[in-house]
């Protein structure tokens, strides 16, 4: 029994070919989709940021390293799980790699079980971060649509302001108010208050 169907994708990014062939014959043979990069800048190049996946890369190698290739994902905001290949000195960074947000690392040689459990953890992380993520995107294109005087009414409903309370704040009328929340509704697809809320407080936790 396979553990993920071709339900998620494994890159790999190490400068030594011996060691991407190995993980890609251990992987496919697990059923894992499989995608090879021979440095960090090829990888970044590629990287489709849609798919549910996960990382394997070295620490040390030419050009860019693991640790510089995690600096360019988390300033990309990339929920990518993240576990890195590293030497036996390699452990303090590593340790550091972790702090950043790594999932783990393993040490050369690396027992296949361990790295298989590995890789099964990261893409179950990985779906959940990637349906998280399309939610906010959803939510962030809805809220796009509002115009600068409808976020301000929206901020201030999910403040739980009145209406009149709202039309003081503004120095508009509470008619204006009224007719701000019904195109607020209607743009959202919110037909009720709890479905306004949902909609704006998960923006504002992504922030």
């Amino acid at each position: 029994m396979s553990l993920i169907p071709k339900r998620g994708t494994v890159y790999v990014v190490d400068d030594d070919e011996a060691v991407r062939d190995s993980l890609q014959w251990l992987l496919e043979g697990k059923d894992y989709r499989v995608k090879c990069f021979d440095s960090a800048e090829a990888f970044l190049s590629r990287f489709d940021p849609r798919e549910v996946a996960c990382l394997i890369a070295d620490i040390r190698m030419d050009g860019m390293t693991g640790l510089e290739l995690q600096d360019r994902l988390l300033e990309r905001k990339s929920p990518l799980p993240i576990v890195f290949i590293t030497g036996h000195g390699d452990v303090p960074m590593a340790v550091t790699t972790m702090k950043k947000g790594a999932e783990d690392f393993i040490e050369k040689p690396f027992k296949e079980e361990e790295l298989v459990a590995l890789v099964e953890r990261m893409l179950e992380r990985a779906r959940s971060a990637f349906s998280h993520h399309q939610e906010q995107v959803s939510r962030d294109a809805l809220l796009a649509r509002l115009t600068t005087r409808e976020a301000q009414v929206l901020e201030r409903i999910v403040a739980g302001r009145l209406n009149k309370q709202i039309a003081d704040d503004l120095g508009i009328s509470i008619k204006t108010v009224e007719a701000h929340r019904a195109n607020i509704m209607e743009k959202l697809n919110a037909n009720t208050v709890a479905d306004l809320l949902k909609i704006a407080l998960g923006a504002q936790a992504k922030t």
